[in-house]
């Protein structure tokens, strides 16, 4: 994408700005005020353009970086790119998209799980815990599930925010996806009782890992593991 182009996807961006969406998504930390819907509708219309989407993202600016995650090919970044991608992505928006939409689709997803997940900066750390969520789910073979139970154990009661969440995370899917841990996974989110006063919308399951873990549980007709 030239810089041509750049100019007119940001005008196009800046004409899409709502301030009163803004001053929602600044509440959680997030800096820009561009609908979502209509962030994904320019991503369709433009569609995968790999050069384009490194050229959005070398702008510094959250919604361009968002369009830059949607117009992206996750096997065109190398390993190194996308560890500085994550260390330099800056709001929780910007970083949940990232891993979601290019690193967990990345043949580098396991490399980098394994470098991120004890690394000292916790929002790096998190970013980890939620590559090994995910296998937890999906590809559990070869995980130390006990050993990621140890390490929840140990420290996720006093973690940053986003760590602690993304641990909670893990400590929830251990619980839902393996029966044989559940017991230990329901003990240790009563003993740390983390979360457990979050609030939850109506209609939304807690995410206090024991009522989580027997909600999920439950609707799987499996209560009878539950406990």
């Amino acid at each position: 994408m030239g810089e041509t182009t750049v100019v007119e996807v940001r005008a196009e961006l800046a004409a899409l700005e709502d301030p009163r969406i803004r001053e929602v998504n600044r509440r959680h930390g997030d800096d820009h005020g561009v609908n979502l819907t209509s962030l994904r509708a320019m991503a369709r219309r433009l569609k995968k353009q790999p050069e384009s989407a490194r050229d959005l993202w070398a702008t510094e600016d959250a919604a361009a970086r968002l369009l830059a995650i949607l117009i992206a090919r996750p096997k065109t970044f190398p390993r190194e790119e996308l560890d500085t991608m994550l260390r330099e992505s800056g709001t929780p928006k910007v970083q949940d998209w990232l891993l979601t939409y290019v690193v967990k689709k990345s043949p580098h997803a396991e490399e980098l799980r394994l470098a991120w997940w004890a690394d000292p900066d916790p929002v790096v750390a998190a970013a980890g815990w939620s590559l090994t969520c995910a296998r937890v789910v999906k590809e559990p073979e070869g995980l130390d599930l006990p050993g990621l139970l140890d390490v929840i154990e140990a420290h996720m009661r006093d973690a940053p925010d986003r760590l602690q969440w993304a641990m909670n995370t893990c400590l929830a899917q251990i619980g839902i996806e393996h029966p044989e841990h559940r017991a230990r996974a329901l003990d240790i989110g009563e003993r740390l009782r983390v979360l457990e006063d979050h609030p939850t919308p109506p209609g939304c399951t807690s995410p206090f890992a024991p009522v989580w873990i027997t909600a999920m549980v439950g609707r799987r007709g499996d209560a009878a593991t539950a406990s």
